[in-house]
């Protein structure tokens, strides 16, 4: 029974690190978004929108967990 418990709580753990590191990943993407803008850079604009909507989705299913 302990062990199953410490299982939960390490998945717990990885989960709550994997959300961190998506935030980082979207403000960067979002001061990335906000360069291309001031570029007029439609090809770096698509991209970053991309980029922003797999973490979207990502963090989504994580709250959903």
């Amino acid at each position: 029974m302990k062990q199953v418990m410490n299982q939960a709580l390490k998945a717990k753990e990885v989960e709550r690190h994997r959300a961190a590191v998506l935030r980082m990943e979207m403000d960067y993407e979002l001061a990335t978004l906000f360069e291309a803008i001031g570029e007029e850079n439609e090809q770096k604009r698509s991209q970053c929108k991309q980029r922003l909507e797999r973490i979207r989705l990502e963090l989504l299913k994580l709250k959903a967990l």
